[in-house]
């Protein structure tokens, strides 16, 4: 499996002219923990949902070249493009809460994702939704899957929509921001669980994230954006050492342990950043 973006752009129409949301993003992701990291409004979703093309109607988008595992996106067809969805790769949202259907129970839920992408009847679908909710380490599965979406935690919400997303056992994972509405405990239990069946299943993953320790600490690679743009892409395990100023300013912001600051550094933007 491996995704190719060569000059992707994507612009919307506004009232005050195009506005151009991704400029120019070219990269390659193999079977790897992939990371892609930024401030909000850089371009990380909008890149990473145009693989599977989940873009906005009244985006414009083009590139030299956009293809999951030699399928051309931007010119296969809605069916051919059904057949990536879900089944050969999952998206995960950022909130549960807004993610899950709020009148089908959890399982029932599981349970369609099961059934749209396989054979499986009524009673395997619902034995399938609750071995799954076992694979997410959900301790009740049963009475989990018989839970409305309110009814559960937001950490357990994500195990469901985590649950649903490996359903079809896809070859590749896009988790969207998937820890940021929850606390640094169950972040760190769910960014667990994602590494542990990212490994055992042989997935490929792209997490998208604000959190640069975290993605250096979790990814084999990652690109840095901003302005929507690519302004630095390297080895996770070296992002420290990242040369780009922006990606320095970024590290240099975060807080730490290890010496005193009296005050955060603020990031002094340069304007050959957007050149």
């Amino acid at each position: 499996m491996d995704i190719l973006i060569d000059n992707l752009t994507i612009d919307f129409p506004t009232a005050q002219g195009v506005s151009q949301a991704v400029r120019g993003v070219s990269m390659k992701i193999g079977r790897e923990k992939f990371g892609i990291v930024g401030e909000s409004g850089s371009g990380k979703s909008l890149t990473a949902r145009s693989i599977l093309r989940l873009l906005p109607d009244s985006a414009i988008v083009r590139a030299d070249a956009l293809t999951f595992d030699g399928v051309d996106v931007m010119r296969a067809d809605e069916s051919a493009m059904r057949a990536i969805r879900g089944r050969r790769a999952g998206l995960i949202m950022q909130d549960p809460k807004f993610s899950l259907n709020p009148v089908m129970t959890a399982g029932a839920q599981i349970e369609e994702a099961v059934r749209a992408h396989s054979k499986a009847g009524r009673r395997e679908a619902r034995e399938k939704a609750i071995d799954l909710l076992a694979q997410v380490q959900i301790r009740d599965p049963k009475r989990v899957a018989d839970a409305y979406p309110h009814e559960l935690s937001g950490g357990m919400g994500q195990r469901v929509m985590i649950a649903m997303m490996l359903a079809p056992d896809p070859e590749l994972l896009i988790a969207d921001e998937p820890t940021s509405a929850l606390d640094a405990t169950v972040q760190a239990e769910i960014l667990r669980l994602l590494d542990n069946l990212v490994s055992s299943r042989g997935m490929a993953l792209i997490l998208i994230s604000h959190d640069l320790p975290l993605v250096s600490h979790f990814c084999d690679r990652v690109a840095v954006m901003y302005a929507g743009r690519v302004v630095e892409e390297l080895k996770a395990a070296d992002l420290a050492q990242a040369k780009h100023g922006y990606t320095r300013g970024l590290l240099e912001c975060l807080p730490t342990l290890s010496h005193e600051k009296r005050r955060l550094n603020v990031m002094a933007r340069d304007p050959a950043w957007l050149a």
